[in-house]
């Protein structure tokens, strides 16, 4: 969904109100029929002329991309050979070049199809009142060694104000068992939990591994999980809005849904580092996800969801993996419901449900970059070929391109970078093609991509980003981390030990120095050598030049920003408190196919029993039905019974 001209401006409360309604208003699901998700495509909700559109954008691009696959690679191409007696090992050479030229190609081809596929697949969710009834747990975690209080202290005052009609329970998972920390719970009514010194819960491997977001999950899941049905998590650093629960606990009607995920979103927008990062995942929360949504099978993120913790006892608690949350969602997808018999399935909503802080350095951005490829890798190297026939064949092609992104920019990126040292190196010919001919069609495969790219950007989710942004800073970041994407990979093919590092927040965030773009400098040096060796033996050229050249802009690009980040920065979009948002009321409607109309609230309340409606002013014309029935909350632990949450001996007394 766009923001329309009638959305409240760029950076106010009112739009990331605006934006946690994206999928729609609420319905009432049908009481003669068993309830299952659905879904509307959101090309067809456009019409059919701007859906027909789409379609062209997207078929025309995958043609010139194969078009130009096919003539790249033509016999009549193929670069001569030296005479002499190094002229078998320059073919050879010749050959691989030109295979290696092949293979990017190809995963720019993959790259472009995934994309395109996924912005005529793309559908929103219809959301439903959830079940008063659901058992309902927030939670979220610190590290206080590495997260300062105040950061999740603003998360847990927001939280209070998230409204469900059943039992509700705010818990704080510390890995410190920090007195700070249980002095902030029993201010705010929220129930403590801490794994320290339960040898039990902290293993060196597996389930309940020390010094891990999923170990310390698993480990509350496994000492209190028994009292809820579903589990509502965001990281420490995201507050969440007061209809997070509303907007997405109704999904759990329909008894396959293990999981339903929403975008992250950075609200901490001034440095350029956090909106370039924001930016960057576009393609993956406006597209990928929601295309996802046709074959059961969106991304597991490790903020901004709701679990069913019978789903996660059902495998075995979140995945011991260093991407914990991508690892449980593949685990989930190729495992069956015990109940029905059929698949887990999730849903993903645009419904922006709260707002965190992004990387607001390099390093910090490094350091996410890192892990999340890193564990794209290891995933990709072992346990998904292993589950990968336990998928629909629909969901089995959704997958496999959609987890192409790391390994394609790491494999462009060292192919690259060996095409120019044997360009440059051994003055390699490669093909012989027009330098003219090749950069002209090259420049027109990458206009049909940015037309689609830029044609999707009108279904951003972010409320953060001005509406007119193309999102090219978010292309040039992925750019820029392909030298770190490449460092993963081949760490993941050595064998390296990968660990999980908690990327710090607020004040604590990482300082930048030239140490931080080690990857990029050992790169540049790379390239440099190859081009004085091209120099020196009369091998370089302009076409031979081009490509290392930008190889080098690429790795310098990061350091120019970085000296440049005070003209870069701006002033932050939001200058009051995130807790402090105020919440208007939300319409319901009941869905008859695809005609809705919505129903009066008293109606509402007299047919559901009770409806706790938003806290706030009605809206204009909107009669005021302010008198509502109390919520059943059990925020507030007894006292007495502080301790016995904090231990696993007695963790399941009701």
């Amino acid at each position: 969904m766009s923001s329309s001209p009638e959305s409240p401006p760029h950076g106010s409360w009112e739009r990331l109100e605006h934006f946690s309604r994206l999928a729609g208003p609420l319905t009432v699901p049908p009481s003669d029929q068993p309830y299952r998700v659905r879904f509307r495509n959101q090309r067809k909700v456009d019409g059919r002329w701007r859906h027909a559109k789409a379609l062209l954008i997207a078929v025309l691009n995958v043609c010139f991309e194969l078009f130009f696959f096919a003539w790249l690679l033509r016999p009549d191409h193929i670069g001569p050979t030296y005479a002499g007696p190094a002229a078998r090992a320059a073919y050879l050479a010749n050959l691989a070049v030109i295979f290696f030229i092949a293979v990017v190609e190809l995963l720019r081809l993959v790259n472009v199809i995934s994309l395109s596929l996924a912005s005529i697949a793309a559908c929103d969710p219809i959301p439903v009142i959830p079940d008063s009834g659901l058992r309902v747990a927030f939670l979220t975690t610190i590290v206080p060694s590495k997260e300062p209080i105040a950061v999740v202290r603003e998360t847990l005052r927001a939280a209070t104000r998230i409204r469900h009609e059943g039992t509700f329970d705010i818990w704080l998972l510390d890995e410190g068992d920090d007195p700070a920390v249980k002095a902030v719970c029993a201010e705010l009514g929220v129930r403590h939990f801490t794994r320290r010194g339960i040898e039990r819960y902290n293993q060196s491997t597996g389930a309940f591994r020390a010094k891990t977001k999923h170990g310390n999950y698993n480990s509350w899941i496994d000492a209190h999980g028994d009292r809820y049905d579903v589990l509502l998590s965001v990281d420490p650093d995201h507050v969440p809005l007061a209809n997070f629960a509303e907007r997405i606990l109704g999904y759990f009607r329909d008894p396959d849904v293990a999981y339903a995920v929403g975008p992250q979103c950075y609200k901490n927008s001034e440095q350029f580092v956090t909106r370039a990062a924001e930016s960057q995942q576009f393609p993956f929360h406006s597209v990928i996800q929601r295309a996802a949504n046709r074959y059961g099978t969106p991304m597991l993120v490790g903020t901004n969801n709701a679990i069913r913790i019978a789903a996660l006892r059902s495998i075995g608690g979140l995945s011991d993996s260093i991407t914990e949350d991508m690892a449980t969602g593949l685990t989930l997808h190729t495992s069956r419901n015990p109940a029905t018999g059929r698949r887990w399935k999730s849903v993903y909503t645009p419904d922006v449900l709260s707002a965190g802080e992004g990387p607001t350095s390099w390093s910090d951005y490094f350091s996410q970059q890192r892990r999340w490829s890193r564990g794209t890798f290891e995933i990709l190297s072992g346990a998904y070929w292993r589950r990968l026939a336990k998928l629909s064949p629909a969901a089995m092609l959704h997958y496999t391109l959609i987890t192409t992104f790391y390994p394609s920019m790491a494999i462009g990126w060292l192919l690259g970078i060996l095409n120019a040292v044997l360009f440059l190196g051994l003055g390699v010919t490669g093909m012989t093609i027009a330098p003219q001919t090749w950069l002209a069609l090259y420049t027109d495969a990458t206009a049909f991509s940015l037309w689609l790219y830029i044609h999707n950007r009108r279904y951003n989710v972010s409320p953060y980003e001005p509406p007119d942004s193309w999102g090219l800073t978010g292309m040039l970041m992925s750019i820029i981390a392909a030298p770190l994407y490449a460092g993963q990979l081949c760490s993941t093919v050595a064998r390296r030990p990968a660990k999980f590092v908690v990327t710090p927040k607020g004040d604590s965030s990482s300082q930048d120095g030239l140490r931080t773009f080690r990857n990029h400098l050992g790169w540049c040096a790379v390239l440099l050598t190859a081009i004085a060796v091209s120099v020196v033996r009369h091998y370089a050229s302009g076409a031979a030049l081009l490509w290392p050249c930008t190889s080098l802009l690429v790795c310098v690009l990061p350091i120019a920003c970085w000296y440049a980040t005070p003209w870069l920065a701006r002033k932050p979009v939001a200058a009051e408190p995130f807790a402090a948002l105020p919440v208007g009321p939300l319409p319901v409607q009941r869905q008859a196919g695809d005609i809705t109309r919505e129903i009066p609230k008293a109606l509402l309340l007299q047919r559901l029993g009770h409806l706790d409606l938003p806290v706030g002013d009605p809206a204009p014309g909107e009669p005021d039905w302010s008198q509502r029935l109390p919520t059943q909350r059990t925020n507030a632990p007894a006292p007495s019974r502080q301790k016995t949450d904090n231990t696993a001996g007695e963790a399941r007394t009701p």
